[in-house]
């Protein structure tokens, strides 16, 4: 089973990524799902989804985790019990939970794509990256910077932030690997540090 990396952020905060190489009945094998869970499965068209929805319980038995720990609130946020917290993604063949046991957290894979240079402005003042001239060079920072706002607006769980109004990153080079992050909403301000990895066309980011 191909678990493609392990992530240790600190000593109660972990993140693990799996790359989806498996038929889908190779992915039920070890694992139980709800009855509510299970249907939710069968009601995806693409397969895609139903393996990403199936790596994901995998990826929770890293942590000694199962299908039935997870409950989801009314925004569609996944909740764990006794003070734990866990966000989940996934892009294609990529899926990856992030889990503490202290800290609220956030995850976000993103494809590295061209679509983003047409959408960067909804969500980034795009003249802070006008001295970028590679392209690729781009897309990789607003690959981050939106898989930043995106583990963001995940911490906070719910529908009325805004990208571009509420949720901030700090500027970052790529060598670095982290940046900060706040959301600003309501006359409040939340710190959080970020990390971001790329690999195969993709980019990871996750907060803390």
């Amino acid at each position: 089973m191909p678990l493609y990396k392990t992530l240790t952020i600190s000593p109660s905060t972990n993140a693990f990524i799996w790359k989806i190489e498996e038929s889908i009945e190779e992915l039920k094998q070890g694992i139980t799902l709800t009855e509510s869970n299970e249907a939710r499965m069968n009601s995806m068209k693409s397969n895609l989804h139903q393996k990403g929805f199936l790596s994901i319980r995998h990826l929770l038995k890293e942590v000694g985790l199962s299908d039935a720990d997870l409950q989801y609130d009314e925004y569609g946020k996944p909740h764990l019990t006794n003070g734990r917290y866990i966000s989940i993604t996934h892009s294609f063949e990529f899926t990856a939970i992030i889990f503490s046991n202290e800290t609220p957290v956030g995850v976000d894979i993103e494809k590295q794509r061209e679509k983003i240079l047409k959408i960067a402005h909804k969500f980034t003042p795009i003249e802070e990256y006008k001295t970028i001239a590679n392209v690729d060079a781009l897309i990789s920072k607003l690959t981050i910077v939106w898989g930043g706002k995106e583990s963001l607006y995940k911490i906070y769980g719910k529908k009325k932030l805004h990208f571009i109004d509420h949720i901030y990153i700090k500027d970052f080079s790529f060598e670095d690997g982290k940046t900060t992050g706040e959301i600003r909403y309501n006359g409040e301000e939340t710190s959080y540090e970020i990390q971001f990895l790329e690999f195969e066309g993709f980019t990871c980011t996750y907060a803390y």
